[in-house]
């Protein structure tokens, strides 16, 4: 910033005008920007090959909304599974128990370096390893009851085992972080009042650590109901694979792409709105 010495014969004292700097380049940018936009809407309206009339045609078709619907209760389901299953693993990987912590540590390594998609088709792929579930004494004991597992784990099954375990994972890292965020202090006080590990998790822990956890818990659903649309290897109609039946039979893919992609970005837009208001109310009074 420049500034200007100027004589004011009125008073006879300085006068300092200050002078705000000039970003050139940066106006240059956004003029780039501007005009880059301006030719991708240009083209997005006046390329035939978008067939917008198409877009519309099929956004509110009944194919769409069942697939809609399915990917939402798929991410609910899954999303609610992997929470409470986050929190155990959470709560397994910082207990003094070596082996408890030990399983947790080993669950969330093995789910989180592999990839989901290898998973879901391993998870669909299960009775190449064990054609029967049993239930009964283990090590050759007597059966209780014997499952076939190609009935039993269907490809709704399978995605959901896939969705849900792997998100766990990452759940219990996050739920983890919001745990160690809490002064220990605060759990040596809770000790010297006599409470149970378990009660000063529920009433003292867990409560302070949801600041900590809700946000990346919203980035999380946001992701998982994107990340649902890899169950359509298993030939579940979601939303993505009941765009691809119809763009198989009409040949149409772009348009149901864009179908498919508008529908996504709504969802996501309403989740991020209402993350937003969730983070708010738990950071109610922190002045950060």
């Amino acid at each position: 910033m420049t500034t200007e010495v100027q004589d004011t014969p009125r008073t006879g004292e300085l006068e300092i005008r200050a002078i705000p700097p000039k970003h050139p380049w940066r106006w240059a940018a956004a003029g780039v920007v501007v005009l880059l936009a301006a030719m991708l809407v240009y083209s997005m309206l006046t390329n035939p090959r978008y067939q917008w009339d198409v877009v519309f045609s099929w956004l509110l078709a009944r194919t769409i909304l069942r697939g809609l619907l399915l990917t939402l209760a798929l991410t609910a389901v899954s999303m609610l599974t992997g929470i409470l299953l986050g929190v155990v693993f959470a709560v397994m990987r910082g207990s003094p128990n070596r082996l408890l912590s030990g399983a947790a540590g080993v669950y969330i390594w093995f789910f989180r370096g592999t990839p989901l998609l290898v998973q879901l088709v391993f998870w669909f792929n299960l009775s190449a390893l064990y054609p029967r579930i049993v239930v009964g004494v283990p090590f050759g004991g007597p059966e209780l009851t014997a499952l076939n597992a190609n009935a039993l784990i269907s490809p709704m099954t399978a995605a959901f085992l896939g969705l849900a375990l792997n998100e766990a994972a990452y759940m219990a890292e996050i739920v983890r972080a919001g745990i160690v965020s809490v002064p220990a202090g605060q759990l040596q006080a809770a000790s010297a009042l006599g409470f149970t590990r378990m009660t000063t998790m529920r009433r003292i822990v867990l409560p302070q650590a949801m600041r900590v956890i809700i946000p990346p818990t919203g980035n999380q659903t946001i992701s998982m109901l994107k990340t649902s649309s890899l169950v359509s290897v298993l030939a579940i109609p979601e939303l993505l694979y009941s765009a691809q039946i119809v763009y198989a039979r009409t040949f149409q893919t772009i348009p149901l792409l864009i179908v498919v992609s508008i529908w996504y970005l709504a969802l996501t837009s309403v989740l991020t709105v209402a993350q937003g208001k969730i983070e708010r109310r738990f950071s109610a009074g922190d002045d950060r």
